[in-house]
């Protein structure tokens, strides 16, 4: 009986010093885990377009002329969206957006058509233009305005 009244006089005092230290122990190991697991979430959703710098760009140098023979085609990158500068088969220059209207897939010129044309659903556009001809594009390409200084380097500026 005296081990029994022991037992009951300690529980009356609470729970002896080891058992509190291990389920605080468990409190922490819980918090940390919980917190491991949520702080990145929470960076992703509180960062949103704030750890992505824009910079506005108005003109890029694209070539030479004379690295740029008559139907040709020649991708760059204009600000954060690619761009394509085609020299067409009369040597005029156009440039355009090369992001499909349809699904945002990148386009490229075809020679052989003396078109631009989207891999991902048959879309074709005008190459003086970038009227939509064909394809399921519901708009005409973005047109950039094209400037060759004196020495022949070919500038691409927002039109």
């Amino acid at each position: 009986m005296p081990e029994d009244a022991d037992r009951t006089s300690r529980e009356a005092r609470g729970a002896p010093p080891r058992r509190r230290f291990f389920e605080r122990l468990l409190e922490v190991v819980v918090a940390g885990y919980f917190g491991v697991i949520l702080y990145p979430l929470y960076r992703y959703l509180a960062s949103g377009p704030k750890l992505v710098q824009s910079v506005e760009v108005t003109a890029v140098t694209v070539g030479t002329l004379k690295d740029m023979p008559p139907n040709t085609a020649k991708m760059f990158r204009f600000g954060g969206a690619p761009g394509v500068l085609i020299r067409a088969a009369d040597g005029t220059l156009h440039a355009f957006n090369a992001t499909c209207t349809h699904l945002n897939c990148t386009v490229q010129y075809r020679s052989d058509w003396e078109k631009i044309w989207c891999a991902c659903h048959g879309s074709r556009f005008d190459t003086a233009t970038g009227a939509n001809e064909s394809g399921p594009a519901p708009r005409p390409l973005l047109s950039w305005k094209v400037e060759v200084s004196e020495k022949g380097e070919i500038f691409v500026t927002r039109a």
